[in-house]
């Protein structure tokens, strides 16, 4: 065998290599601004979606041509892409508002230099191509006055989290400020344990943080009860006091890139209950924006519907009617006015758009008071996805010749079984004691298998004390007997009087749950799977079919219509959370999509927002999908959690008042 080259000289090539694709890569991101003035000229769109999946097809085939995974290909081109068509928007949009265009931009943000507001408002600068004076301010309060004031050009202000949810008190100071939304930015948050170099993790007494990262990482801390949480109004903040303390007891939440500011190591990373944790972020201005009409575009709005039944199902039909998509919806208290709320919603269309502005006028006369906070350009980028077949992973049913699994074409004549053009009354499910549909709600605890039934009883006491009138048990192939464990389940849950139902991910999980069970759960993984539909829509049991994170409403009605077709009427979908980041496993609760089920179909619809909503935001999401018309929650619980006082209970108040 040849002795192989000594190892500097192969890091030298590679260093040589990753120094070659830097630069390529600088080449190809001008390129791109060029293509930008391009569209600039002949006013096309900033995406060409079958571009981009033309250029990732060839690039997959050429990259396994070179012994390349084709999924790390196409991930990388995604990344590549996205970085694309943002520079690409933002040399648009600052075209279009030749007046915001400045040498550099005073901007006001929460905290001081380190905290996320000052990486996502640094980044938002450099994707322009500008100098960053920075304001650090203790509230988000202040972030407002300085931009109103004049002292700031732009204000960022923090509006959601992945793992924790909205931020309320930002909801609340736009109710009230004259700013208008003029952007919006994502970063990932990495949250790290930082401290002094030399400190281990062992030596920690004391833990400053703002309190976002500590909801973010309440996994993490739970598992440390011995550290004293010591909160502080920002990250930057947290990371000052401990480069400030005199010992090597001390820590901080915050990122790796603002622990450097402050000579802090990160001596543990990973700290968030989410593998992928990300941000959001608003910019304010004083004076509004004008979007050009090839950027993808978001309007954000509030609006007061008053109290009378159905009010905010009938704005939300407006929408609908326009054909527009809702994003985002969030409620909070009117002030001054008990038991009235305040609604904000984020709506994909460019407030000039011909549908924008009829909608607008139609909810000027059907809701109380209503503000446009502001149009600015969408800067989440969906990514562009290969089929299964281009990246080699194409199950037998999924077959580029196979009949399509979820897109019926029934003809005029007959229309779609799931339609209320084919059943005008709403249907009902009845499993054991559970009636859902047509005005019967109900709620099912899911929670994996146990092994044993120890400590089980008094779990069941509690679920039923706390209004659930079931269980799913999920997770059945990784139990050594399932079928033994099911039964055992069942027993103990019929002596409290709930049903049980089996959530089945894998095929042959549903050999384990029949005979043993009342009810069947589709997981959303499985709502493609034809062969599985078809089985279940044979059998005398309620189903519910979970929808997939990467599936649309059509698609999801689709594959109802195999289950009925089959003949098995007693179904039931469930909402759980469409995919809103690059990454699968997060998902965006599409309380949009919830209304559009509603308003076409005849079949019981369940939410379960566990994947989708934070632990505190659960009560309030309970709440709006009961105002549109949700007939029952699937709720994750856990055997050692208490149910009646955390956000489980509130949420089953919340959803059954």
């Amino acid at each position: 065998m040849d002795k192989p080259q000594p190892l500097s000289e192969t890091r030298e090539q590679i260093t040589d290599i990753d120094n070659t694709v830097l630069q390529l890569l600088a080449r190809r991101r001008e390129l791109s601004l060029e293509v930008a003035r391009s569209k600039e000229v002949d006013v096309r769109p900033v995406r060409d979606t079958q571009r981009e999946r033309e250029l990732l097809a060839r690039l997959v085939q050429k990259g396994r041509e070179q012994g390349l995974d084709p999924h790390f290909v196409m991930q990388l081109y995604q990344s590549i892409i996205e970085d694309s068509v943002l520079n690409q928007q933002a040399y648009l949009h600052g075209r279009a508002n030749p007046e915001t265009q400045k040498q550099q931009y005073c901007i006001a943000y929460l905290g001081a230099r380190g905290s996320y507001s000052y990486l996502a408002a640094n980044r938002y600068c450099q994707r322009r191509q500008v100098d960053m004076v920075d304001l650090g301010c203790q509230s988000f309060d202040e972030i407002v006055q300085a931009v109103e004031s004049g002292h700031a050009d732009y204000g960022f202000l923090p509006i959601e989290n992945t793992s924790s949810g909205s931020i309320n008190e930002v909801y609340d100071v736009l109710q009230h400020t004259s700013l208008a939304i003029v952007g919006e930015t994502t970063i990932e948050v990495g949250h790290c344990l930082l401290a002094k170099p030399g400190t281990k993790a062992s030596d920690i007494k004391t833990l400053y943080a703002h309190p976002q990262p500590i909801s973010q990482c309440s996994r993490y801390l739970a598992r440390h009860p011995g550290v004293r949480l010591e909160y502080c109004a920002s990250s930057a903040e947290a990371m000052e006091k401990v480069q400030a303390a005199a010992g090597n007891d001390v820590a901080a939440i915050g990122s790796a890139e603002g622990g450097a500011l402050y000579q802090l190591e990160a001596i543990e990373k990973g700290l968030a209950n989410q593998k992928v944790n990300q941000s959001r972020f608003i910019v304010v201005a004083r004076k509004a924006v004008a979007v050009p009409e090839q950027l993808p575009a978001k309007c954000t709005l509030i609006m007061a519907t008053g109290q009378k039944p159905g009010a905010l199902v009938e704005a939300l039909l407006v929408l609908k009617a326009n054909n527009l998509n809702m994003s985002k919806l969030e409620s909070r208290p009117i002030p001054g006015t008990p038991w009235e709320e305040m609604f904000y919603l984020d709506i994909d269309a460019n407030l000039a758009s011909p549908p924008m502005q009829l909608a607008l006028k139609e909810l000027e006369r059907i809701t109380r008071f209503i503000k446009v906070l502001g149009c600015y350009p969408c800067e989440t980028v969906a990514p562009t996805q290969l089929s299964n077949a281009q990246l080699l992973i194409e199950p037998e049913h999924f077959r580029a010749d196979a009949p399509p699994a979820t897109k019926p074409h029934p003809s005029a004549a007959e229309p779609a079984r799931h339609s209320l053009a084919y059943k005008a009354s709403l249907s009902e499910a009845v499993a054991g004691s559970l009636l859902l549909g047509n005005g019967h709600t109900g709620a099912l605890a899911q929670l994996p298998l146990p092994q044993t039934l120890e400590g089980f009883e008094p779990f069941l006491k509690q679920i039923k004390a706390a209004g659930f009138a079931g269980l799913v048990l999920s997770q059945l192939a990784e139990q050594p007997n399932p079928a033994k464990a099911l039964d055992a389940c069942a027993k103990a849950a019929e002596k409290f009087g709930l049903i049980t139902a089996a959530a089945i991910d894998k095929e042959e999980e549903l050999e384990h749950a029949l005979s043993r069970v009342e009810l069947i759960l589709i997981k959303g993984k499985q709502m493609f799977n034809r062969p599985l539909l078809e089985r279940v829509g044979k059998l005398h049991l309620p189903v519910v079919l979970e929808r997939n994170t990467m599936a649309d409403i059509d698609e999801l009605l689709g594959a109802a219509d195999i289950i009925l077709g089959a003949g098995n009427q007693q179904l039931m979908l469930c909402e759980s959370g469409v995919s809103s980041f690059k990454s699968s496993s997060l998902a965006t609760l599409d309380l949009a999509g919830l209304v559009e089920l509603k308003a076409r179909s005849h079949l019981p619809v369940l939410v379960n927002p566990s994947y989708a909503v934070s632990a505190d935001a659960c009560p309030r999401q309970a709440k709006a999908v009961k105002h549109l018309g949700a007939d029952g929650l699937v709720l994750d619980v856990t055997l050692d959690a208490p149910i009646a006082d955390n956000h489980i209970g509130e949420t089953l108040r919340q959803f059954f008042i």
